[in-house]
């Protein structure tokens, strides 16, 4: 049996005989299926559960939007993102015959009422399971809700509802978002989708944790003089601009996707690994959490670099989309702070950015320097590493004799890089994990409504100040590593960076 085989084999095991069982009809139903995130996510990672055999027996996918289109229309702008290497273009086609489209508007009751007929008419089974992904703006997500509530319901099987984000604009917002959601369905209903949370290296930061006494013994401020969580890359914001000042980049990554991040990170040994364990402790920490202040944050904003080719000569404010004289960050550091015994005095550096350097998603944890130095100065620290992407890996920073008759030391690692390790491993793409819990009714890798609130609590003071301050921000040129007031001030925060470790492979 192929390693994908066994993958596959390992994934239907954990989906119940009832949600796989041909007596039943799942119905996935896709709100906004004009959309770019409809095309380029949504329905290439249904396309690879379905030739994956992963999809329960007898889904049907119906796509809805306001648009006049047609299921030929959906595959012809999918199929450019949709895996097709080595398929036998059958399967491509008996993928689409399970699809249907439904036109109709986002506030019309009558409209969701034929919804639910075409629904009703593409589910023979006595029992019917629905779940709704609303691949929309925001601005649609109470009257759509509202219609869904009253006229799609199954009243024969279970009901979910999977929101995008952005979850609202800042505390209130969200707030009212959670309390008109909560009043229509359920929290087992609920689905608030980070994909973030499906990723392979951050679903695995619970085992690191929690199965390794020589990590978990030494996770505290006794140990660790700092805790980083980096998401870079290396484009900007070209063709999508106008969307993206409406949100910058701390509500666009850090608010959800590195506090996300960080609670992993941070949170207590839950009992169990049972998702609402998880999400308990989760909550826990991030209540321990003060308001990050903008003493602690530096915000930047890209400019064009006329010596580059491309997309690099152009600034944010190039872009003809974004307002003149925008002061949205399209870059920013901040210090966050968890007041508790296991990490009081620990500074948590989270820092994003577009038009950087690199691609890079990782957790850098930073030991402290070594007690009673007998090397005269040249230990660095011991880092242990959590690279999330690209080229999945954990390694570990540490000092070693250098080869050979003199008693020199140097910098070396020990190195678990998935593509050595795993080299036949098969890793699913988030939304293809996250899509999969759906269907089971695992919520571990979902937000939840407190741990929502609790994460704009904690950026919600900092968004407003800036924007009622319009702090301008620094300006940092295509592709470079950000302003350097940024480095200044994890530095001044105790972060030690020595340039001089360098990564053979």
């Amino acid at each position: 049996m192929s390693a994908l085989e066994r993958g596959k084999s390992l994934i239907r095991d954990t989906l119940s005989f009832e949600e796989m069982s041909e007596e039943i009809t799942n119905v996935f139903v896709v709100l906004g299926a004009s959309g770019d995130l409809a095309h380029k996510k949504i329905y290439p990672t249904l396309w690879d559960l379905y030739k994956n055999d992963l999809l329960p027996k007898g889904v049907v996918i119906i796509g809805y939007a306001r648009s006049g289109i047609t299921v030929d229309t959906i595959r012809e702008k999918s199929t450019k993102h949709m895996k097709l290497k080595d398929v036998n273009p059958e399967t491509v086609d008996e993928f689409w015959k399970i699809n249907i489209y439904c036109k109709g508007s986002y506030d019309s009751d009558k409209d969701f009422k034929n919804l639910n007929e075409v629904i009703e008419n593409s589910a023979p089974s006595k029992k019917t399971n629905r779940l709704f992904y609303l691949a929309l703006p925001p601005s649609v997500f109470v009257p759509v809700t509202q219609c869904l509530h009253s006229q799609c319901m199954s009243k024969s099987g279970w009901n979910r509802v999977i929101v995008e984000k952005p979850f609202g604009h800042d505390l209130n917002s969200s707030n009212e978002l959670s309390k008109h959601l909560n009043s229509l369905f359920s929290e087992s209903q609920l689905y608030r989708i980070d994909h973030y949370l499906g990723k392979e290296m951050v679903q695995n930061l619970i085992t690191l944790r929690f199965a390794n006494p020589i990590f978990s013994r030494t996770w505290s401020r006794d140990n660790i003089a700092s805790v980083t969580i980096t998401f870079k890359e290396p484009f900007g914001t070209q063709g999508r601009g106008g969307y993206f000042d409406e949100f910058g980049i701390i509500r666009d990554v850090m608010q959800n996707h590195l506090l996300q991040v960080l609670s992993l990170v941070a949170m207590e040994r839950p009992n169990s690994t049972s998702p609402e364990d998880i999400r308990n402790e989760k909550v826990k920490v991030l209540k321990c959490m003060p308001p990050i202040v903008l003493e602690d944050t530096v915000v930047g904003q890209y400019v064009g670099d006329p010596q580059q080719e491309g997309d690099a000569k152009l600034g944010y404010l190039d872009d003809p989309t974004v307002p003149k004289g925008s002061v949205t960050p399209t870059f920013a550091v901040c210090v966050a702070k968890i007041n508790n015994e296991r990490w009081d005095g620990v500074p948590f550096f989270l820092k994003c950015g577009k038009a950087l350097n690199e691609r890079k998603a990782e957790v850098r944890i930073q030991y402290k320097d070594a007690a009673g130095d007998i090397f005269s100065g040249e230990t660095k620290r011991n880092e242990l590493v959590i690279r999330v992407q690209p080229g999945e890996a954990v390694y570990l920073k540490l000092m070693m004799k250098t080869p050979g008759m003199r008693f020199d030391i140097h910098e070396t690692e020990l190195d678990l890089s998935y593509n050595d390790r795993y080299k036949d491993a098969v890793l699913p793409d988030a939304y293809e994990r996250l899509i999969l819990d759906v269907f089971v009714g695992s919520q571990m890798h979902f937000v939840r409504s407190d741990e929502l609130a609790e994460a704009w609590r904690i950026f919600t003071p900092l968004l407003h100040e800036l924007e009622a301050k319009k702090i301008p921000p620094i300006p940092y040129a295509y592709g470079s590593r950000g302003p350097q007031e940024a480095d200044d001030m994890i530095y001044k925060h105790g972060f030690k960076f020595y340039g001089t470790y360098k990564w053979v492979k």
